[in-house]
Parts: structure tokens; sequence; C-alpha cells
């Protein structure tokens, strides 16, 4: 659609604004179009669904016939960097040595012995190692008491160290799936033993993953409690997960050394800040910060003159909290009560001493982490994917669009190089070339408003100027936002395959050893040996908080912060 139209050709300046607009309305009708198209079909596959059929269905060919609807920045993003491989053999471990012969008969008299051409071969070894203990028993008739010898560590009950850990690393680790009775799967992780002749039943096979796990509980707390020492500044994101048949949400917290996994009912801010807390109990302090921010909101009468006589450094629990409330404000909305307890849990979580107190969450846009820490970085990738989401019918919009794009991602581009090597000089540079660019005007009313947008964000977008070692997409990365977001697609992918916990002790196990198998490959630690090592209680395998203190103090995530809780440097 108007292909060939160059608007610096039209002369006539009312002439070229009224082309303008005309063609501005067009984009505003077409996008109604589709948002109208989408919501009357929506409301008919809900009259299908309450008649007892079924709406229409979401099939997905081969090629995509709206290839503008595909978000994704990664064409756009992607800079050639360098790549280094790894040299394979090096990393392998050598299990034992053999020394291959030559036959002699081959061999003409005049041969001599030049030494060994070595060659590693990969294999691995499938097969049952059942033991049969037998147990020593002395009887002390003096006593009246049987003395019976103890299995070694890890084999307690009917299966031993191998058993418990593979089931462990194949279910979390690898995210292959048990049997499932209401759906009658067989689990892949049965078939598995089946197939290797260990004779195990799906209710074994389920207290193994679940049942007496209350040391890798306890290392998984201490992961996180580590975790959020490491560094001023952590990734954070969330998605569903059915517990029982009810829609719950997994919020993903991480760093470069860790990643913590923890399920709530909820995903509001409050819930959000429970996570950052550790679990611990709501506490609420109404003080001069938590005044500030209700600034905004617009309260009643009634609490603009009881909440600044309630000001002082002073935490009450939430049950406290709540009957003051009560008592003194009985009237407030919801949405108002809700904004003073917020901003009352905000201020009293800064206020804390104790616990590590995130400075910084690098997030999306998404309401819930807002006012939850000091700073706020926000994501290039997901910005950068609000312009993807134009879908412009008109070939001049079009074409102003992929224009636009390509400066955004050049622009984040010269942010990647200077994280690299920061300088003063060049922080301003980049500011002022971020003011530049997002206060572009173009032809194309909604690109505009876009880019408008994205310049009320400077704030959050350029934070990696003050903070180089914020961390920004790379090539390294793609096509993932960004390590928290990778977290919770290996969520997504275990709930594909299980679905979701169906208890309480269920939810506790995913995160647990979600985390624990995430951040062990960060640490670049074998899950498996990692499972058995603490099975077995040898201990080889040294704490994992102490690897992710070690790991962060080599990599020094905080190095440009001055911290506002000195319990972060310890």
């Amino acid at each position: 659609m108007f292909e060939d139209l160059d608007l610096s050709e039209i002369h006539e300046e009312n002439a070229r604004e009224l082309i303008k607009r005309l063609l501005n309305l067009v984009e505003q009708l077409n996008t109604d179009l589709r948002s109208s198209q989408a919501e009357v079909q929506r409301l008919r596959d809900e009259v299908n669904r309450l008649k007892g059929e079924q709406g229409k269905p979401n099939v997905k060919g081969n090629i995509s016939k709206l290839p503008a609807t595909n978000h994704s920045s990664e064409k756009e993003r992607h800079t050639a960097r360098p790549r280094h491989k790894s040299k394979k053999k090096t990393e392998i471990k050598i299990d034992r040595e053999q020394v291959v012969e030559v036959d002699p008969s081959r061999l003409p008299a005049d041969a001599k012995f030049k030494g060994y051409e070595d060659v590693v071969v990969q294999d691995i070894l499938l097969c049952s190692n059942n033991t049969l203990f037998h147990k020593q028993k002395y009887y002390s008739a003096s006593n009246g008491k049987t003395y019976v010898a103890e299995l070694p560590c890890g084999y307690e009950g009917q299966f031993g160290p191998g058993i418990k850990a593979l089931s462990l690393v194949l279910y979390f680790g690898m995210g292959t799936s048990e049997p499932t009775k209401r759906l009658r799967l067989s689990g892949e992780i049965l078939e598995f033993y089946e197939n290797a002749s260990i004779q195990i039943s799906d209710g074994e096979l389920s207290n193994l993953l679940l049942k007496n796990h209350e040391d890798f509980h306890a290392e998984s707390a201490a992961v996180y409690e580590a975790g959020l020492r490491s560094s001023p500044w952590q990734h954070i994101d969330d998605t569903e997960t059915r517990v029982n048949g009810q829609n719950e949400h997994c919020h993903v917290v991480c760093n470069p050394v860790y990643t913590s996994y923890h399920t709530r009912p909820h995903k509001d801010r409050l819930s959000v800040l429970d996570v950052l807390r550790q679990g611990r109990a709501r506490m609420f302090r109404l003080n001069e910060e938590a005044l500030d921010s209700l600034e905004q909101v617009a309260l009643s009468k009634a609490a603009q003159q009881v909440l600044p006589g309630w000001c002082r450094e002073q935490d009450l629990d939430e049950v406290a909290f709540q009957e003051r409330l009560d008592s003194a404000l009985p009237d407030l909305n919801p949405q108002q009560r809700t904004a003073i307890l917020s901003a009352a849990a905000i201020a009293a979580y800064h206020a804390e001493r104790d616990h590590p107190i995130v400075q910084a969450l690098v997030c999306d846009d998404a309401p819930q982490f807002k006012g939850l820490t000091h700073w706020l970085m926000l994501c290039w990738v997901h910005e950068g994917r609000a312009y993807k989401k134009l879908i412009p019918v008109v070939a001049l919009h079009r074409n102003l669009q992929e224009e636009f794009c390509k400066r955004f991602w050049n622009y984040y581009d010269q942010l990647l190089n200077y994280r690299q090597n920061p300088t003063p000089k060049e922080a301003i540079r980049l500011e002022a070339e971020f003011d530049q660019l997002f206060t572009t005007r173009t032809e194309y009313a909604e690109l505009d408003k876009q880019i408008a947008r994205t310049h009320s964000k400077k704030e959050s977008l350029l934070l990696v100027l003050k903070y180089p070692e914020l961390p920004l997409q790379s090539a390294a990365f793609l096509p993932y936002n960004n390590p928290a977001e990778l977290g919770v697609r290996q969520r997504v992918r275990k709930r594909d395959v299980s679905f979701g916990p169906r208890t309480q002790e269920g939810k506790q196990a995913w995160d647990a050893f979600q985390t624990l198998a995430a951040t062990t490959k960060k640490l670049k630690v074998s899950f498996y040996e990692y499972i058995r090592d603490r099975i077995l209680k040898k201990n080889v395998i040294p704490p994992l908080p102490e690897l992710i203190q070690q790991a962060a103090r080599e990599l020094n995530l905080g190095r440009s912060w001055s911290f506002a809780n000195p319990s972060l440097l310890r």
C-alpha cells in the first residue's frame, strides 16, 4: 500500500500534513480492526465453550503467513563477536587407561618402537549393581537387646545411592517424567529402570523424588541467601505453575553465579517482596520513605490526615498493622489499602540490616517489580520487542520502523561496548545520544508514541552507565532475554512434561531441586556428582554457598556500587 509514496516530494505543507494524518488514520483503523477481530474470535470461542463445544484451534503452519508478527529481535541485535571453542579432550575425565599392542605378526623384522599414539574414546556402562548385605546381628542377654550392623550411608531403604541420585537428576535436572496415574503414563524414568532390570514401583519412585530431602532443602535455602549476598543486583522474572490444579506463580531470582526458584500463590508486589525477603514474616514500617511513595496515590482525606501521625522508624507485624488500619481507617477501598500495605512493607524491607537487601532489579516492565528496590534496570530486549510488535500496513511506515530499529540496536551495541571499557566521557556521550535518538519524530504516529515511551524510561534503561557491571544481553545468550528468562524456560519445560506438582511437598521439591540443578550448572559442578556426594555424605564437593561466594569474588559483581546495606559486604 502506497509503495512509492514520498511525503518529502509534496511541497504544499497543508497537503503533506493532511496525507500524513490520513496515513496514520489508516494505521489506527487497521490496528483497531485486528484488535476487534481477536476479541470477536475470543467471544465466539467462549460461546462455543459454554455450549459444550470447542473454540477455533490454534494451528501453526510450517511457514508463518505473517512474518511481521515475529517479535524476536535476534536478527537485529546479533553482532559478530569472537567465539572461542574449548578443547573437549581437556574436559574429559579419564576413568581407565589401556595399552593396545600391535599384533607382532604384522611387524617386519626391522620395526622399532616409537612410543604411543593416544586416542580418547568415551563410553558409559549401564548395568545394575544390586548388593546383598549380610548384616551382622548380636544379642545381649544381659541387656535384653539385639545389635544389628548399620548399612553404609546412602543405602538406607531398598535403593542405593546410584538410583537415588539418578532419579533426582533425571526428574529435576533433565526434566524427564515420572508416572502420572491421572493420565496413565508409564513415565520415562520408570521405563528407563525397567529396561535396566530395576524393580521399582511408581509410589517408590515418587517417594525417592519427594521425601526425606531436608538437607537438600536446607542447602537450597542457603544457596539463595548466598546468592542475594553475592551482588547488589538481581535478575527476576516469573511464570505460571499449577499446584494441584490451581494456578500459582514461580518467581526466578538469579545472577551469574546462581539461580533460585520460588513458587507462590500470587505474583503481586507483596508476593515478590516476600520472595526477596526469603519468606520471612511480613513487617511494615510507615516512615518518611513510605509516606513519600504514597504521595502518588489518591488517598482519602481521612488517610491523608491519619497516616502522617503514624510516621516513625518502628516495625509492626502484619496482624498488628492490619488491625491498626481496620481501627483507624475502616473505609479504605482495596486499592488504597493495598498501596499503604505495599509502601509500608517496602519501607520496612529497605530498613533491614541483618539480611541482604537487593539494590537493583534487572527485569521487564511488569508493575509488580516497580518500587521494590532503589534502582530498576529495564531490559533492552523487552523494550526492543515493543517496536517489533508494531505492524504497519503502509510501506512508508514500514520503512520508518525498520530504519529506527536499526538505529535502536546500533545504540544498544554501543552500550555493550561501553561495558567493556567504561569511561565518564563515553557515559556522557551515550546519554546525550540516547536523548537525541529517543526524541526522534517520524511520519509514523504509533512509532513516535513508542519512541516517547522509551525516552520516559531513560533512568532505568541507562543505569548501566552508572554501574557498568550490570548485565546487558549479548550475543553469547541469544535468543534469550536474560538469565532469569532462561531460568523461567527451564520451569516451563518442566511444567510441559510434568504439568505441575500435586502437593505442597512436591512444590517445595520442584523449587529446591531446580535451584540446585541450575546453580550447580552455573558453578560448573556436575549435578549428578553433587547429588551422589550429598547422599553418600562424603561432602567432597564444598557447600554450594561457599562456591557462590568464591565465584562472586572472582567476578566482582558489585565493583562500582557503594552499598547502602553493610550486610551485602560480608
